[in-house]
């Protein structure tokens, strides 16, 4: 057990909500091999006495436990280093007889309640398509999936992650959440010709309520068409109602902006770096409106665009990890949708988000430091040598 500076326990990231019931992770939760991060798991007291880690009793836990004295924890950290799982008596006075003495204990996996199911174990898997994760994934976007995966997970819902790469066209609708990451253009170019074969099916996954959120080139490809500064044309699916030219400056700054979902305004945070110029039709509205940064084009003070359960905006950062609200929006929608229920029925158990709340601070900071300034460049303008005559 770690000790702040203070000398008060350390907070879990992910402590067990008070008001939500525990439970551990069901039996057939999905786990990915090759996560370096696993997810802690509650150890049962059979192995707890021969593993490092031991959990009491339930009906030994206290209702509020008092936080360990400084020097009495790290003489349980050292001694636990030098001699593995035997944990001496501390010196000093023993703890009173009202509180049971205090152990190393794993964190519990909260439960997810929704409108349908109060346990974890009720809930159906979440179904996550990667649109292009080898071909888009420029600024970090790739943190987006590992946001909506642990965010699920660390709440006990199975989480199934499918990469649909060039060439592939499975049937969306069977998908609760589509991502669509960003990209140069050369990229873009190879994804947006194989796109139009994928787009037919995203379009009817879109009408039947499947979320999406996409980010610079996915925004790009929903709309109409895209054009680039050399006069290439790529046409979009046409799910969003928007056009986009390559313009003069490309904007790379700290951006934040503000979203409204379901009743609810948040900032949302990330950083643009896009050289676009976006219009959106009647048919769509602003994901977000500019509070600071250049939004869509420099001008119309819009973000992004919207259209039902399809939201795509130009942060990269990754935005989601530095947005826990927004994750919880598209997570919350998701499984609502996967289980038949409204949405605004649907609800998340609460989390500890005190490091991505400090993320995101530091993130409008940096925004609003720039906020009012220009930081777009200039592109490079390729200029042929004239020959001697």
């Amino acid at each position: 057990m770690s000790t702040s500076k203070s000398g008060k326990a350390a907070v879990p990231h992910k402590p067990p909500p008070r008001t939500v019931a525990v439970s551990p992770l069901p039996t057939d939760f999905q786990t990915d091999p090759s996560d370096p991060f696993p997810l802690v798991r509650a150890v049962t007291p059979a192995k707890a006495r021969s593993g490092r880690v031991a959990v009491p009793a339930k009906s030994e836990t206290p209702a509020k436990s008092e936080p360990l004295a400084k020097s009495e924890t790290l003489a349980k950290s050292e001694t636990l280093a030098k001699s593995g799982p035997a944990v001496p008596e501390p010196p000093g006075p023993k703890p009173s007889s009202a509180a049971p003495e205090s152990t190393l204990v794993a964190p519990p996996v909260p439960a997810v309640h929704s409108a349908r199911s109060g346990h974890s174990r009720d809930h159906k898997p979440l179904r996550i398509a990667h649109l292009y994760p080898s071909l888009l994934n420029v600024a970090g976007d790739g943190g987006n999936l590992i946001a909506i995966k642990r965010r699920a997970q660390w709440r006990g819902i199975p989480v199934e992650i499918v990469a649909v790469e060039k060439g592939e066209t499975p049937d969306f609708r069977k998908f609760d959440i589509v991502l669509f990451h960003g990209g140069q253009d050369v990229e873009m170019a190879v994804a947006a010709e194989d796109f139009a074969r994928k787009a037919p099916s995203l379009r009817e996954a879109v009408g039947e309520g499947v979320v999406v959120f996409a980010v610079c080139a996915g925004l790009q490809l929903l709309g109409h068409r895209y054009i680039s500064n050399a006069g290439e044309e790529m046409l979009g699916a046409g799910i969003l109602d928007l056009e986009t030219r390559g313009g003069p400056q490309r904007f790379m700054q700290h951006a934040a902006c503000e979203v409204t979902i379901g009743g609810v305004t948040e900032t949302v945070v990330g950083f643009e770096n896009h050289s676009g110029l976006t219009e959106l039709g009647p048919g769509c509205e602003a994901f977000g409106r500019v509070v600071a940064g250049a939004g869509n084009n420099g001008r119309d003070g819009l973000e992004g665009a919207r259209s039902g359960n399809v939201f795509a905006t130009y942060l990269h950062g990754p935005c989601l990890p530095k947005n826990p609200w927004l994750t919880d929006q598209i997570i919350r929608i998701a499984v609502g949708r996967a289980e038949g229920v409204p949405a605004a029925k649907a609800v998340l158990a609460p989390l500890n988000d005190e490091f991505e709340a400090r993320a995101h601070e530091i993130a409008l900071a940096k925004a609003m430091a720039n906020r009012g300034k220009r930081t777009a460049l200039e592109p490079a303008r390729l200029v042929r040598a004239q020959k001697p005559g």
